[in-house]
């Protein structure tokens, strides 16, 4: 004999896969890698530093 399926449960199982997979597409797509994060947070940073040192006191 089949085994009983909930059809419910079945549905919101392949649902979740579905978006659990879209989800990894987008990740790759559109994600940035370790290195890149890490240099646009070094670039980031040495902006704000040169800004810094430009910024005139109100004395």
């Amino acid at each position: 004999m089949n085994e009983i399926v909930n059809l419910n449960r079945a549905r919101k199982t392949r649902a979740r896969e579905e978006k659990r997979a879209q989800a990894d597409a987008n990740a790759i797509k559109h994600g940035r890698t370790k290195a890149e994060r890490i240099a646009e947070a070094a670039r980031s940073e040495q902006a704000r530093r040169i800004l810094d040192q430009h910024h005139m006191d109100e004395e």
